[in-house]
């Protein structure tokens, strides 16, 4: 699949059917993540797998009860290791690089996901405290996104967009 393609025809998947994913692909949808760019290249990513239906359930009740991510096969939260960015960019690095290095890695899992024939959604609403303790997560290690995975069960209409003419402005504001 093209990039372009992909890009343009992925959408949010938020039902699955039961078969597994095969660790191939599954180790290619992590493998994309980890390619993504990061700010002096720290790669500040981590990534928690998560297969069994007891953790998925602890993972969907820290996810505001959205108890449909308990139908993927897979899970897998992505992670921002603020320690690593900070080391070489200090508190900016910790507060924000971090952010967006793992939200580029998060961007590639979309797109290998959907290349590959599968299915999933970014989950950025859950209580930070419960997922960290649900996952262990050491001081310094924060949830950045949550990705059920799996073949997908049903195929979402494209949403609409903004106007690209309402999004682009020359020289300034």
């Amino acid at each position: 699949m093209h990039v372009l393609d992909a890009i343009k025809t992925r959408r949010s998947v938020r039902a699955f059917r039961p078969e597994p994913i095969p660790d191939d692909l599954l180790t290619k949808v992590l493998e994309a993540g980890t390619w993504a760019p990061s700010a002096g290249n720290l790669q500040p990513w981590e990534f928690i797998v998560v297969k069994s239906q007891e953790m998925k359930v602890k993972i969907a009740r820290a996810a505001l009860h959205q108890m449909w991510i308990t139908e993927a096969p897979v899970v897998v939260v992505a992670c921002a290791n603020e320690k690593r960015s900070e080391m070489g960019y200090g508190e900016r690095g910790r507060a924000f690089y971090c952010i967006c290095d793992v939200s580029a890695a998060v961007q590639n899992m979309l797109l290998a996901i959907h290349a590959l024939g599968l299915a999933s959604c970014w989950i950025g609403a859950f209580d930070d405290y419960e997922l960290s303790e649900v996952l262990k997560l050491p001081p310094g290690v924060r949830p950045i996104a949550i990705l059920p995975i799996g073949y997908g069960r049903e195929a979402p209409r494209s949403p609409p967009r903004r106007p690209l003419s309402s999004v682009i402005h020359l020289e300034h504001y």
